[in-house]
């Protein structure tokens, strides 16, 4: 079996710039990647998380460790402050090693980030609820 480094990525909103706010919505964005891709946190090679510059209140990896990456290596940064573009939007990009093809990969828009992929959105199986994910390559 042939190992690939694949990317998965993600996007979630948080209501305020608190700490609590941009943990929890970090948390819930990585548990359901997790949850869609079966990733294991062995597996993860790195993690660049980015929040838009309304967002100050804490570093998204935060959450990432607190889920047990002790040993990846993790990256905070801020995304360009682009007219018009969606608030407190917090985004990460995964890299994974694992076997699957870039087209099984399922990578995750939820809360008002669903806005970001509407080419790719469809609803969330996992949870039975009305919130957005994309689905696939």
């Amino acid at each position: 079996m042939t190992i690939f480094c694949r990317g998965i990525r993600g996007a979630t909103t948080c209501d305020e710039n608190t700490r609590e706010a941009i943990l929890e919505a970090t948390r819930d964005l990585l548990q359901r990647i997790i949850a869609a891709n079966g990733v294991r946190p062995e597996d993860i090679a790195s993690a660049i998380f980015s929040t838009t510059p309304d967002l100050t209140a804490e570093f998204p990896a935060v959450a990432a460790r607190e889920l047990g990456w002790l040993d990846t290596a993790l990256l905070c940064t801020h995304e360009m402050a682009v007219p018009g573009s969606l608030p407190r939007c917090i985004r990460v990009l995964i890299h994974w090693n694992t076997t699957r093809r870039a087209n099984e990969i399922v990578h995750v828009y939820i809360r008002g980030a669903h806005t970001l992929r509407p080419d790719r959105s469809m609803t969330h199986a996992l949870t039975g609820s009305s919130e957005q994910w994309t689905g696939g390559g």
